[in-house]
């Protein structure tokens, strides 16, 4: 696990953003810190941090040339099958001077070139660059869990870990007006446009090559995508087979992510995804190490019981981290100034904890990433079925959808969340399955962006558009519920779930790795029938009957928790003067892009006996605001 990040002058070998790599690396240096290496040759510059996972000695250090002196590889990841690729390359003749995972995906790309992308079971963002093509490989995962973003004009081509280190190699600050537009509706911002102009994230399952001398423009090749079609499931295995085959495909994920050579363990938060990862890691690992944080002032959302009941059930050396809500707040201020770009799911404060606290016992930590996403563990997933399995209820409650508009529910109370979702569930069993999905989506309505918003044009509304349809294009048969999944994985699940866990252990220096992502587990999982997921009385049915047998009995009775920062109390009391500083009349008329007569309601809203949801969009415009101050000010 590190961070990377490079620049490549077309025109001048002395463009200026080649004298800048030692500041990008500078801020990547959460990502790595336990070594920093520059390679130059002429109008090329490459950078690496290294968070040493692999062959911790110096020979594993990057950016890593082979014998020849002709590749150059940084890598930003791991290559877990890496050991069974060194023994067959080293049958053909070749010879390693280091034991890392690194100098056999430089060798692999040598003898195969882009070929060497099929054989990598694993997470990474990478580029080899090769000196005498003068040409550079740049690779990025199949399911986006290590990130890559990058800028291109007609003098140079720069890329990186993270947008900071984009700015720091000079690339102008200018907000895209449509990421921005997503950024309110979401609280992160998809796809493969960034929140600031001209920045572009690869893609996952995407590569990038280029050759310098002869650069005419950049363009994106797709290596790999869940190989789903609805005729391709497997209707004629009985379940029984299906859970079999889970178990052993899940074992053999988790059993690949437990090679390191510094401290290891997992976290555990009582949820079942977890708890599935860690039953099956303490099969092959003695006195595992897991932990779980749990929160003495909010009880309600406490699920350290059934963690630690988990945990010595699987004969686990299980830390319990506790803490208070007060703990999250004090940490704010590091995580509003680690993002490299406006992020406001507030579990995100939530994943820093335990992160932070994880690290100073390991190096590297499982989790449980990806389960939800796979097998439909969400409470959008259940609403979505209803609606279309059972269309007399779906009926019904797009009747009272008007009248349910009246109610403020709010994610800050359990009665509040309740009317939250009883009115959101109306409003879309009235609507088409790709409305329907986005809309669930959306933390905020079109109407409620565009009055937040100063700026927006027709132009604007039909590029908005052609991204939203590109985000959703997924779903489109109504017969098919793994199009929701599949949606999923490809937008909530790279974009919000994976971007949240990457920048929250890469502010702690800890790499976590996702059995669930296993390319073996994914493409099993969308192999099966959704009906081996979800029907009328369970979620995530098949993961509950496959691993029943390795965790205790009723483990799976419980109905799934989730815990909710006090966003609500915070902004009212402790985070107030905060939004006086950035929300006040004088600043955002100086800023010219928000509505200040819109953000006057919202903040009324917010101190009313109803503040609904007028809590998450003021959280949501305070970190686009704290952003906005530390990188385009």
């Amino acid at each position: 696990m590190c961070g990377i990040a490079g620049a490549i002058a077309f025109l001048h070998h002395d463009h200026p953003s080649l004298n800048k790599l030692e500041d990008a690396l500078q801020c990547l240096a959460k990502r790595g810190p336990d070594a920093e290496g520059i390679y130059r040759d002429h109008s090329v510059a490459l950078g690496h941090r290294r968070l040493s996972i692999i062959d911790t000695s110096n020979s594993g250090n990057q950016p890593m040339t082979d014998a020849s002196g002709r590749y150059t590889i940084i890598f930003n990841g791991e290559f877990f099958n890496f050991q069974e690729h060194r023994h067959r390359l080293q049958n053909t003749g070749v010879e390693f001077h280091s034991t890392s995972d690194t100098e056999v995906l430089l060798q692999l790309y040598m003898h195969e070139g882009e070929g060497c992308l099929k054989h990598i079971n694993g997470f990474f963002a990478f580029c080899i660059y090769d000196k005498m093509e003068r040409s550079l490989f740049i690779a990025r995962d199949r399911f986006g869990i290590k990130p890559l973003v990058y800028y291109v004009d007609e003098t140079h081509f720069v890329f990186a870990s993270e947008n900071k280190a984009l700015l720091a190699l000079g690339i102008p600050k200018k907000i895209d007006p449509i990421s921005m537009q997503l950024y309110f509706r979401l609280n992160y911002v998809p796809g493969s446009w960034g929140i600031l102009q001209g920045v572009r994230r690869l893609q996952p399952g995407h590569f990038i090559k280029l050759t310098i001398d002869k650069f005419n423009h950049i363009h994106e090749q797709e290596w790999y995508s869940i190989p789903y079609q609805p005729t391709s499931q497997l209707k004629s295995i009985s379940y029984e087979k299906a859970c079999e085959e889970l178990v052993v495909r899940m074992d053999a994920a988790v059993e690949r992510r437990l090679i390191s050579d510094v401290p290891l363990g997992a976290f555990l938060s009582g949820g079942i995804d977890s708890s599935v990862v860690v039953a099956l890691a303490s099969q092959h690992v003695k006195n595992l190490h897991t932990f779980s944080i749990g929160f003495s002032d909010e009880p309600t959302f406490d699920e350290t019981q059934y963690a630690e009941i988990v945990a010595k059930h699987c004969n686990t050396d299980h830390k319990v981290f506790r803490l208070s809500t007060n703990n999250l707040l004090e940490a704010l201020p590091d995580v509003l100034n680690y993002l490299d770009e406006p992020f406001a799911d507030s579990s995100a404060l939530a994943v820093n904890i335990l992160s932070k606290e994880t690290r100073k016992h390991v190096t590297v930590a499982l989790s449980g990433d990806g389960g939800d996403e796979l097998f439909g563990g969400y409470q959008k997933h259940r609403a979505e079925w209803m609606i279309r399995n059972q269309p007399i209820t779906a009926w019904m409650a797009s009747m009272f959808s008007p009248a349910l508009k009246n109610f403020k529910g709010s994610r800050q109370s359990k009665l509040g969340n309740r009317l939250r979702q009883l009115h959101r569930f109306a409003e879309g069993a009235g609507l088409s399955p790709q409305e329907r999905y986005w809309r669930w989506c959306c933390i905020t309505s079109t109407k409620e962006v565009n009055q937040l918003l100063l700026h927006h044009s027709e132009s604007e509304h039909y590029h908005l558009e052609e991204r939203i349809h590109q985000l959703t294009k997924s779903v489109n048969n109504e017969h098919d519920f793994n199009q929701i999944l599949l949606t999923d994985s490809q937008l909530v699940l790279p974009y919000d779930m994976l971007t949240k866990v990457d920048m929250m252990s890469m502010l702690n220096s800890l790499e976590v790795r996702v059995p669930f992502l296993d390319v073996n587990v994914v493409e099993w999982a969308f192999a099966l029938p959704p009906t081996f997921k979800i029907d009328e009385y369970h979620q995530k049915k098949i993961l509950k009957d496959s691993f029943k047998h390795l965790l205790p009995t009723n483990f799976f009775e419980r109905k799934k928790q989730g815990f909710e920062v006090p966003l609500l109390r915070w902004l009212k009391n402790d985070l107030s003067k905060m939004l006086d500083d950035y929300l006040n009349e004088e600043y955002l008329i100086s800023q010219h892009l928000f509505n200040p007569f819109t953000v006057k309601a919202m903040r009324q809203q917010l101190n009313s006996q109803h503040p609904g949801e007028a809590t998450a969009r003021i959280w949501a415009l305070l970190v686009f605001q704290v952003w906005w101050r530390k990188h385009l000010e």
